[in-house]
């Protein structure tokens, strides 16, 4: 397969920044009369072509964190630039069109169209993408993750862990310069997420900007930058300790 973020758009415009940057975020619930604090105070920046790992245990704000930079929700306060876009300030049918331009996503329940078979799920994020060659890529991208034999399934004929595939399938298709993964890894034997993280790190080294979000800290090993969260606060900011790990050192 041809690298999926190195061949976006050559032949309509240059490449655009994918550069993150938040400031001072913080993101609250009111339940009942009690505030959850799902981040507070939160400021990083990441800069483009970056494999970034967002580590922490279950409820420590590492999903509303990407869903913040994916303008799948606002702030409570602070701001948020994300390849030059401001979406503390953006319209709702702006914050829309930069999601479908510039962002895709890699949800922990899949997302996948019940109705749709695998190919054509990958078919749907590549179309609403506007990809011309969306066909193409579609095929492609199931491929590259061991799924060229069953593009004509449905989602209640694949296992989790194929149906994971097909979500990832998806976002890859779409060829959008950030990639937001949440817990990508989480359905899949060893083996298969040692290769779908292979995936990811490729996509990186093309030129796309991959944040994964993860609580399994041997993941993070193979980041070049690892933020750590805790109670909605970041606790760390660094490289892996040790410095980056090959991905035939990991095991679990």
């Amino acid at each position: 397969m041809t690298d999926t973020a190195a061949d976006d758009r050559a032949d309509t415009a240059p490449p655009v920044s994918s550069r993150i940057q938040l400031q001072s975020v913080s993101k609250h619930y009111e339940i009942g009369d009690r505030v959850v604090k799902a981040l507070d105070d939160v400021s990083l920046r990441v800069d483009d072509a970056s494999f970034v790992v967002i580590l922490g245990p279950s409820g420590c704000g590492k999903t509303t964190l990407i869903n913040v930079i994916g303008a799948l929700d606002t702030p409570t306060g602070g701001s948020v630039h994300v390849g030059g876009v401001d979406l503390t300030r953006a319209s709702a049918r702006d914050r829309a069109e930069f999601r479908r331009d510039s962002v895709s996503f890699i949800f922990q329940t899949f997302n996948l169209f019940p109705a749709l078979t695998a190919f054509e799920n990958v078919e749907f994020g590549a179309d609403a993408a506007r990809r011309p060659d969306a066909s193409a890529r579609a095929v492609e991208a199931l491929e590259r993750v061991g799924l060229g034999d069953r593009i004509r399934h449905f989602p209640h004929q694949l296992s989790g862990g194929e149906q994971q595939r097909v979500a990832i399938a998806r976002a890859l298709a779409t060829g959008n310069q950030i990639l937001l993964a949440d817990e990508p890894t989480g359905e899949l034997d060893f083996r298969t997420g040692v290769a779908i993280l292979a995936v990811l790190e490729e996509q990186a080294r093309a030129g796309m900007t991959v944040l994964v979000v993860t609580h399994n800290r041997e993941i993070s090993r193979i980041a070049d930058r690892v933020i750590e969260l805790s109670s909605g606060r970041i606790v760390s900011d660094a490289p892996p300790v040790g410095g980056r790990a090959a991905i035939s050192e990991l095991q679990w």
